[in-house]
Parts: C-alpha cells; structure tokens; sequence
C-alpha cells in the first residue's frame, strides 16, 4: 500500500484521459486518438488525478497529516486553475484569434505569427471539472478497498 497515492493519481490521470475519445465519439461521431494525449475536454483528468491523489493521501496517512494537508492545497490550486485561469486564458485565445481575423481584411498583415495556430481549449468547464473530481473520488475509493 506504499504506492496508493501515486497509483491512484496515475489510474485516474489515465482512465480520464482514454475516455476522451470515447466521449468525443458519442458527442461529435468522430474518433480521435490525439483525445488521449489533449488537454480539456470531458471528464478533466487534471482534476480526476489530483483529487485521487489527496484523498488517497488522507486515507492512506490520515486526513489531519502534513501529506493530506500539502496534496489538499496542491489540488484546490489544480482545480481553481482549470476552471478559471485555464479557461479564460483559452477564451481570450478565442478572442484574439477573432480580432486577428477581423484585422486582416482591413490591413495587410505579412508577419507569419499572424497565421499561427493556438488551442483555444485549454481548461475546463465546471461539468468537466465535476466529472473529474467524481471519477477521482471512485478511483480512489476503490483501490484503497481493493488494496485493505
């Protein structure tokens, strides 16, 4: 039981991110393997494998630890950063790539960065986060049973 922690994170980082395109085909009818290696999208493995890991670390060490409480601020960090920063940094990616359209059939714009592709997904939205933090608690629920 000395790898739970790690273990569980790495279950749900990789559970979270194989169902993507499985997701993906059922809401667009498309298969995409580059689903297993992209970031946002449905459920966040960011969140999945971060709450595994702090509540495999409170189940493991004892939620009143030093462990529980370091890996509890590390993912209250994760999940507000993949709802907020991450998010809105992806919509002004969207903005920007807007505004750039928009300018090019007032002004010439020769420059190459002008015609460079940026992701526009970047974090998630709070369904995703929530679906994320749910398999995480379920995967690491069920390794600490599996391992007792």
């Amino acid at each position: 039981m000395n790898y739970y922690p790690l273990t569980a994170f790495l279950v749900a980082l990789i559970i979270a991110q194989a169902v993507k395109p499985f997701i993906m085909l059922v809401k667009t009818g498309e298969f995409r393997l580059s689903y297993l290696i992209a970031s946002g999208g449905y459920p966040s493995s960011h969140s999945s494998s971060v709450v595994a890991l702090c509540l495999s670390t409170g189940l493991k060490e004892g939620f009143d630890s030093t462990f529980f409480a370091i890996t509890f601020a590390i993912m209250a960090i994760v999940l507000f950063d993949s709802v907020n920063v991450r998010y809105y940094s992806g919509r002004n990616i969207s903005l920007t790539k807007q505004l750039v359209e928009d300018l090019k059939y007032l002004i010439e714009m020769k420059d190459p960065i002008y015609d460079e592709k940026f992701k526009e997904v970047l974090g998630h939205t709070k369904l995703e986060l929530v679906a994320g933090v749910l398999l995480g608690i379920f995967i690491s629920v069920v390794l600490y049973f599996m391992w007792r």
